[in-house]
């Protein structure tokens, strides 16, 4: 499907990774339009940072992912949804776990029954995760690996995928679920993991940070955002889950020899128990097995770790105002 003059509903694009998709979109001749959640300040999250002449472009509509009425609204006229909306951040989803199923969960029952009483939509991409899997069972996980709920953000999403599967099932939906690996990259939070060690290796000469042994397989946000364009585009995603993401793992122990290397400037590493997750919710281990996601869609990374660790580098050493208003902020 060409997505040249569509018009796409994309929730949550005010996200990290929403704002890449939403960009990508505009770039390539959609039509589109952004669900913001409402809130007094009318906060357009990471939209702000994408080039005018693409923002400009953009159709901005609000509202409340949990609320029907609101998502009917939104998604008038659309025929494509690329659904995204949700809480996201794992060690908050331990202090309150039924506003990420409210959010997350029920966000998703939302846009799918909005949906089905819209016969205009041609695709509607869910967007999954990869900490779905849990800990590997084997390595890398293709989309078959079991899914495994290690924490009640996990858990949210694995309801998510699965309400999902059953609308395609049950009602035919043209559906299509995208499970990206660790997206890093500009305009990230400090609630990730690479953005947090590159802040505070420009800025200071020690690293508080959590475990060092997990591994992640980290894959560049503009890669992530041609996954999700490809699987729009694609008439054989429909009613497939496809992994996005590297094929590669690194520990978070490596991510910050990497940015010593880049940087050239070394620094001390301090034990940080706050960022330190339950014994048993803690993923150890996350590889993809990106075979479909090639075949499928003929995408493949283009963006190695140390190319994309030195964009994310510049970027907040541009940006440091920012981040630093961010970092008094948590």
């Amino acid at each position: 499907m060409d997505l040249n003059g569509k018009r796409i509903l994309v929730t949550g694009g005010g996200g990290f990774i929403g704002s890449h998709v939403t960009e990508e979109l505009v770039r390539r001749g959609a039509v589109v339009r952004c669900f913001l959640k409402y809130n007094s300040k009318g906060n357009l999250g990471n939209l702000v940072k994408i080039p005018k002449e693409i923002f400009d472009k953009l159709e901005i509509v609000r509202g409340d992912i949990r609320d029907l009425e609101d998502v009917k609204k939104a998604l008038k006229n659309c025929e494509v949804i690329i659904h995204m909306a949700a809480l996201i951040s794992i060690p908050y989803s331990y202090e309150n776990p039924r506003g990420y199923f409210e959010t997350n969960a029920l966000g998703t029952l939302n846009v799918l029954e909005a949906a089905r009483e819209n016969l205009g939509i041609k695709k509607i991409v869910v967007t999954s995760t990869s900490e779905v899997y849990g800990t590997g069972k084997y390595s890398p996980m293709d989309e078959n690996h079991p899914l495994q709920a290690q924490s009640p953000y996990a858990a949210s999403k694995i309801a998510s995928d699965k309400i999902a599967e059953s609308f395609f099932k049950s009602f035919n939906l043209p559906i299509a679920i995208i499970r990206p690996f660790n997206a890093y990259g500009p305009r990230q939070s400090l609630r990730a993991v690479i953005p947090t060690i590159v802040q505070q290796a420009v800025t200071t000469k020690t690293i508080k940070i959590g475990s060092l042994n997990p591994k992640r397989d980290f894959t560049f946000v503009e890669d992530v955002a041609r996954g999700f364009v490809k699987v729009a585009e694609s008439e054989s995603s429909i009613g497939e889950i496809i992994n996005i993401g590297s094929g590669n793992a690194i520990s978070i122990g490596e991510v910050i020899e990497k940015v010593k290397q880049i940087m050239g400037k070394d620094f001390e590493i301090e034990l940080d128990l706050e960022k330190i997750r339950p014994e048993k919710s803690e993923v150890k281990l996350l590889i993809c097995d990106n075979k479909k996601a090639k075949d499928l869609l003929e995408w493949e990374q283009r963006v190695s770790i140390e190319e994309g660790l030195k964009e994310v580098i510049n970027y907040i050493k541009k940006n440091l105002y920012d981040y630093n208003s961010e970092k008094d902020l948590k």
